[in-house]
C-alpha cells in the first residue's frame, strides 16, 4: 500500500519529543545537518513537501513558495514570523502559525537576569576570577548599580513585559512603560504599573527594557536620538529582536559611556556580531538564548509540531498566523 502521509521538511534537529509525535504522524525528512540551511538547501529539499516546520532564520519568500506547489503549512519555531512572506503565504493559500505563550516565562527570565548581570558586574567580576588574577576583596572593587528601588522603563507591554514587570515588583522597583496601545486603568493598577509617553520612558528609566514584536514600525526604534535622552547612568537591555534598536548608535553609546551599560541577547545581523561588541566591559552579550531552558524549548517544538499536524488534518491550529 502506497505511503499517503503527509510529507514534511524539518530545517533543524528539535528535542526529540517533537521529533517522535512527527515520525509517528508524517513522513518526515529533516536536515540533517547543524548550521542555518541555506536558500538553495531550502529549494532543493522543500519541492515535494505539504508542510515546513521551519526557524526564525529560515527566509520563507515567494520564490520558495513557488517551488513547493503542495506547501499546505509553515510553522514557525518562534513566536516572531518576519522571516515569513506573509502576504505571499495568503495569495498561495499556505497557513502559517507560531509559537506565542509558551516562552513569556523564560524570557522574562533571561531579561531580569540581564539587568542583573549588566549592574551589578556579574559576567566582569567572574571573569577575573577565572584568569587566575584576583587578589582578594577590597572594598571598591567592582561596585556595580542597585536595582531594588529604581525605575524599570518597559517599551512593549505585551506579555513579556508584563512577566517582566511582576519580577520587577519583587525588587521594589517603579515600573513605567509605553506601548503602541494604553493598557487598562484596572490592568495598569493591577500590575503596578505607570504609562507615559514614549520618551518619558526614555528620560526616566533607570533600566530601559526593550520588549516589542520586530516589524517595519519598531525597525531601529531605539535609535541614536532615543539613546541620547537615557540617563548617563541607565542600562539598556534587548531580548526582544535586535532589528529593534540601531546599533551602531548604540556601540558609539557605550563605547563613549553616554549610558552605564548594556544587556544584550539579541543582534541586528545574527550570527555575525559586530566585533565592537567584544571589547565592551560595561556590556553582557548572549547568543540568544533568551528563551533556552529544556521545558521551554521542548514546548515551544511541540506547539510547533501541534500547529503543523492540525493543518495537515485540516483544522485550525491554536496559533495561527494567517
Amino acid at each position: 500500500m502506497a505511503n499517503t502521509r503527509p510529507k514534511v521538511l524539518l530545517t533543524r534537529q528539535l528535542p526529540e519529543v517533537a521529533i517522535e509525535k512527527l515520525e509517528a504522524n508524517v513522513d518526515l525528512e529533516i536536515f540533517p545537518y547543524d548550521h542555518k540551511i541555506t536558500p538553495e538547501e531550502l529549494k532543493e529539499n522543500i519541492q515535494d513537501k505539504e508542510g515546513l516546520l521551519c526557524l526564525l532564520t529560515d527566509t520563507i519568500d515567494s520564490k520558495l513558495m513557488d517551488v513547493a506547489p503542495s506547501l499546505k503549512v509553515v510553522s514557525n519555531y518562534a513566536v516572531g514570523y518576519n522571516n515569513i512572506d506573509i502576504a505571499a503565504a495568503t495569495e498561495r493559500n499556505i497557513v502559517v502559525t507560531n509559537t506565542p505563550d509558551v516562552l513569556t516565562e523564560t524570557t522574562a527570565d533571561m531579561t531580569f537576569g540581564l539587568m542583573l548581570m549588566t549592574a551589578r558586574r556579574v559576567l566582569e567580576a567572574g571573569n577575573l576570577l577565572r584568569s587566575g588574577n584576583w587578589k582578594g576583596w577590597s572594598p571598591m572593587q567592582f561596585m556595580g548599580t542597585d536595582i531594588h528601588g529604581s525605575t524599570l522603563g518597559i517599551i512593549g507591554m505585551g506579555r513579556i513585559g508584563k512577566a517582566l514587570t511582576k519580577r520587577a515588583r519583587g525588587f521594589d522597583m517603579e515600573v513605567i512603560y509605553w506601548n503602541r496601545t494604553r493598557l487598562s486603568v484596572r490592568e495598569e493598577k493591577q500590575l503596578g504599573l505607570r504609562y507615559v509617553k514614549f520618551n518619558e520612558v526614555l528620560l526616566q528609566s533607570d533600566f530601559l527594557s526593550l520588549n516589542v514584536a520586530y516589524n517595519k514600525d519598531t525597525h531601529h526604534l531605539i535609535d541614536e536620538a532615543a539613546l541620547q535622552k537615557m540617563k548617563q547612568s541607565a542600562f539598556f537591555i534587548n531580548t526582544s529582536r535586535g532589528g529593534t534598536i540601531d546599533e551602531e548608535a548604540l556601540l558609539e553609546a557605550l563605547e563613549n559611556n553616554k549610558i552605564a551599560g548594556a544587556g544584550l541577547d539579541v543582534f541586528e545581523n545574527e550570527p555575525n556580531i559586530n566585533p565592537r561588541f567584544f571589547n565592551l566591559k560595561n556590556t553582557v552579550i548572549l547568543p540568544h538564548i533568551a528563551s533556552a531552558s529544556v521545558a521551554t524549548r521542548e514546548k515551544m517544538a511541540m506547539v510547533a509540531v501541534d500547529n503543523l499536524l492540525a493543518v495537515l488534518a485540516g483544522k485550525k491550529p491554536k496559533y495561527q498566523v494567517v
